[in-house]
């Protein structure tokens, strides 16, 4: 299978959609994106990888890095964590209130945002917000095997001045006894993770500890990786998360930035960005992109 030409076929139809969706606006700093971008990457369990379009241009992972922290809660606290949120799709969209009310204060998935800023408080603890901070970098660091990751203080800085829905998921959580620390700083944290910068180079070699079976990274045991990745497949992409399953049949964890990181289990780690998203908040080109990668290399998890 010649990947390099299926990426390059894949970049061409791109380049020719006219329709490329709308950059999260909501976040001043990401506003200022052009929706032209278009990357992806792949890195193969052999080692190989595999590039086309702007593939070492930095971009804010925003909602991805709830994959590397939820690792890391798994690593800490083991099942523990499940006690706190739940492993269901919500079916509403990733910063709903809704469901909060209905089910005491317990998130329905992590990867929802009031999930995630749960997961985050649970690695915080009573530790300082700087050292939690440079734990989650140290460990996206080690598994794409690069120091040169950073996080984009202006990002955070912007996310932190217009956060006020996820600061009030936090204090409804709080109110539930599912926050153990102040809401601003568990936030705080959460805003910082957000504001990770990876190009899809870096991203795609930091997905290959989910690949599973002979993957070069082992930084979690395989039974949480396939949990890691049965997670991925049913709620990476909040209310999208069934028809990126139905188009694609690959786990995936979008971001508001852009970014998608899908897994081929066994298979590959591949990265997509493209800046404009979809009504659910997903990369609209990224989506086609990676489904289009599906179909032609059959890597989808049901045949």
């Amino acid at each position: 299978m010649d990947l390099q030409a299926i990426l390059n076929t894949i970049f061409d139809e791109m380049q020719g959609q006219s329709d490329r969706g709308a950059v999260a606006d909501y976040i001043p700093e990401l506003a200022q994106v052009s929706p032209t971008h278009f990357a992806m990457s792949i890195c193969t369990a052999d080692g190989q990888s595999y590039h086309v379009g702007e593939t070492a241009v930095p971009f804010s992972i925003q909602s991805v890095s709830k994959v590397f922290t939820l690792a890391l809660a798994l690593g800490r606290l083991g099942d523990q964590l499940w006690t706190r949120v739940g492993r269901e799709p919500s079916g509403l969209a990733f910063n709903s209130m809704v469901q909060l009310e209905h089910e005491n204060g317990i998130p329905r998935n992590p990867f929802i945002n009031a999930g995630a800023l749960v997961v985050t408080d649970a690695i915080l603890a009573r530790n300082a917000p700087r050292e939690v901070l440079g734990e989650i970098l140290r460990f996206v660091r080690q598994a794409a095997g690069d120091d040169d990751i950073h996080i984009n203080h202006r990002v955070a800085k912007s996310e932190q001045a217009t956060g006020h829905r996820n600061l009030a998921l936090a204090h409804f959580m709080r109110a539930h006894g599912n926050m153990h620390n102040a809401p601003e700083l568990s936030c705080g944290v959460y805003f910082h993770q957000c504001a990770i910068e990876m190009s899809t180079r870096q991203l795609a070699q930091a997905g290959r500890f989910l690949m599973g079976g002979h993957a070069p990274s082992r930084l979690l045991s395989p039974a949480r990786v396939r949990r890691i990745n049965a997670l991925m497949m049913t709620c990476g992409h909040y209310d999208g998360s069934g028809d990126f399953a139905f188009r694609v049949g690959l786990p995936g964890k979008s971001g508001v930035g852009g970014g998608i990181l899908v897994i081929a289990p066994g298979r590959a780690s591949i990265a997509v960005w493209s800046p404009g998203l979809d009504a659910q908040g997903n990369s609209r080109l990224g989506t086609v992109a990676v489904e289009r990668l599906a179909q032609a290399t059959r890597w989808s998890v049901f045949g």
